[in-house]
């Protein structure tokens, strides 16, 4: 198994890995849907990877088998990100048959020092209630806020 930072070169299963982690956390997924995000994925990942977004990956060979993606997001500074900059975990997703073998916690462990090099704050992901212990038994905590998590749909 090789685990490094996936490149443009991989975007085709990048793409793909990120369909089959949508389908698996949201089952049934509208073909209108899929065939927006195969559209809009590309271009996304062509202007951002390497920038804002760095997709570490597991390779069996040259298949990609797992993903674990950290969107860096730039803010102005206050008391809790002094230096602006913090990491949003995404599409943490293991192929079925490649589960159970630590992969995932490799790849999160990759990206937490990648993020420590990038001088990030902090890093926070929401998580499955699958991937829960992986998260805790790594060192993520349950976050508490005086806030209320909110959206509006556009």
């Amino acid at each position: 198994m090789n685990y490094l930072e996936a490149s443009i070169d991989d975007l085709e299963q990048i793409i793909e890995m990120r369909l089959e982690y949508i389908a698996s956390d949201q089952g049934t997924i509208k073909t209108e849907d899929i065939k927006a995000m195969k559209e809009q994925l590309p271009a996304y990942f062509t202007e951002n990877i390497g920038k804002s977004i760095f997709v570490f990956v597991a390779k069996d060979n040259e298949k990609i088998v797992s993903t674990a993606m950290l969107n860096i997001i730039t803010k102005p500074s206050n008391p809790h990100f002094i230096n602006g900059r913090v990491g949003e975990v995404l599409n943490v997703y293991t192929k079925e048959e490649y589960r159970k073998q630590g992969i995932a916690s490799k790849l999160i462990n990759m990206l937490l020092e990648f993020s420590k090099e990038k001088n990030l704050d902090y890093v926070e992901l929401e998580s499955t209630n699958e991937g829960y212990q992986l998260y805790k038994k790594i060192g993520f905590k349950d976050s508490k806020s005086n806030y209320t998590h909110m959206k509006y749909e556009l």
